[in-house]
């Protein structure tokens, strides 16, 4: 009698690095393209330079990682994973204009209006946040309507006034000013917690569960996305204050040096970093309520952003 097959184990680099190349190529395919969708007076060379070369993915390969767990359509998912990035990629944009946060480096190079000047760089910010919505919509029959439409609406509640931007208003009145513990967890609820959390649940949108288990899912995979979006904000603050420029690929210090306040000068170091760990023993646990039986990706994912170190 042969011995039963033994599944091969997951590894989060390898996963990875097979959706990286698709969601690259598709950026690259699909943002102001030169050859297939130039944009006029050098804006596509801001787009894509805001776009390309750069970043982590995290929120792309969550929606992946989600649409995985529920047996989703692939394209939909894909769709969603680029419009997500180029949400994200515009408030970086935005963020670091003069008028928000001053900062002249991301990841690892000149930030847009350094490059490209104040101009261009709030038209590319504008462009991308168009395209996304493009993205959700093809008209080639691959995402039908009803789909399309729940995700444009995802992604619109997370980025606007109820969730990124919201957060960021929440930030700029606060330099300076002391923030209870519930304020600072609400304004990085909004600012960064809810896009990374609409990374998870559009990625579970592109899913069909059956109806009686489709709650508990959306119920658990939010809970997961929530503390995934908490877990990674609480580590940027601890490597705000322990890395330098060169890891982090932006400016080391910056909160501190803008009187922001983060979890650390709240909580302080060590305590901030127990926090992290706790919060990542929160999303895991979500993932077991799921009920869901792949869930690799999306426990892999929660522990690299949690024990990262840029």
């Amino acid at each position: 009698m042969n011995a039963p097959e033994k599944l091969p184990l997951f590894t989060l680099s390898a996963w990875s690095a097979q959706q990286l190349d698709a969601i690259e190529q598709a950026l690259s395919r699909w943002v102001a393209c030169p050859t297939d969708a130039p944009a006029p007076a050098g804006l596509g060379d801001a787009m894509r330079y805001a776009v390309l070369d750069g970043g982590k993915r995290l929120r792309p390969l969550l929606v992946m990682a989600a649409c995985e767990a529920v047996n989703g359509n692939a394209e939909a998912a894909l769709r969603s994973a680029c419009a997500v990035e180029l949400i994200h990629a515009y408030s970086l944009v935005h963020d670091d204009m003069p008028c928000m946060d001053n900062d002249v480096l991301r990841r690892g190079k000149p930030t847009v209006h350094v490059k490209f000047g104040e101009a261009q760089a709030l038209l590319a910010g504008d462009a991308l946040q168009a395209l996304a919505f493009e993205f959700l919509t093809p008209d080639d029959g691959s995402v039908d309507a009803a789909t399309q439409a729940r995700l444009c609406r995802m992604l619109a509640q997370a980025a606007g006034f109820q969730g990124m931007a919201g957060g960021q208003a929440i930030d700029l009145a606060s330099v300076g000013l002391p923030l209870t513990s519930a304020q600072l967890h609400e304004m990085h609820r909004l600012k960064t917690g809810a896009l990374l959390q609409a990374s998870v649940m559009m990625g579970a949108a592109c899913g069909a569960a059956p109806l009686a288990a489709q709650a508990v899912v959306e119920g658990a995979l939010g809970d997961y996305g929530a503390s995934v979006g908490l877990a990674f904000q609480v580590v940027d603050d601890i490597l705000d204050v322990t890395a330098d420029s060169a890891t982090l690929g932006k400016t080391a210090g910056k909160d501190a040096a803008q009187d922001k306040p983060t979890f650390v000068s709240l909580m302080g170091l060590q305590a901030s970093k127990d926090y992290a760990q706790q919060l990542l023993g929160k999303a895991l646990a979500s993932l077991d309520a799921s009920g869901l039986d792949n869930t690799d990706a999306l426990r892999a994912l929660a522990d690299m952003l949690v024990n990262r170190h840029h």
